[in-house]
């Protein structure tokens, strides 16, 4: 049975999306231009919040982790793994990686998007501050 998790956060205008390995919501207010895997602030929930049932299923050998980014009309599907050495323990931030890295901010590796690839429409949204709805669901 599918484990879900919903956040809610927001964009703001200095979302750039460039980062070519990863992107991040995080539960921090500002940003910086340095901060260009970051696609939304002012998260409701970091790693740490996350439900046990959650966290347990995401760390299964060959757990996959659909993420659904809303804001507005638009909705992109992300899809990475889960894996075994996944703590989610931080308290702010969430990260999908591109690449096998895992720290207490990894949420999936082996992610389909990064910041750079994610739809411009989506951007342009959050660049103007619009609230993001990020389900989380564990298959």
């Amino acid at each position: 049975m599918p484990v879900r998790e919903l956040i809610r956060c927001r964009g703001h205008p200095l979302v750039l999306s460039r980062h070519p390995t990863t992107f991040e919501v995080t539960k921090e207010e500002h940003l910086t231009e340095a901060g260009d895997c970051i696609i939304g602030v002012g998260a409701d929930k970091g790693a740490a919040d996350l439900s046990p049932e959650f966290r347990a299923a995401l760390a299964r050998e060959g757990a996959v982790v659909v993420t659904t980014l809303r804001c507005g009309p638009l909705e992109v599907e992300v899809r990475a793994e889960g894996h075994p050495g996944l703590t989610l323990d931080h308290p702010t931030d969430l990260v999908w990686r591109r690449s096998d890295f895992v720290c207490g901010r990894t949420i999936g590796v082996r992610s389909d998007y990064v910041a750079r690839t994610l739809p411009r429409l989506l951007i342009d949204r959050l660049r103007k501050g619009e609230p993001l709805e990020v389900e989380l669901v564990v298959l």
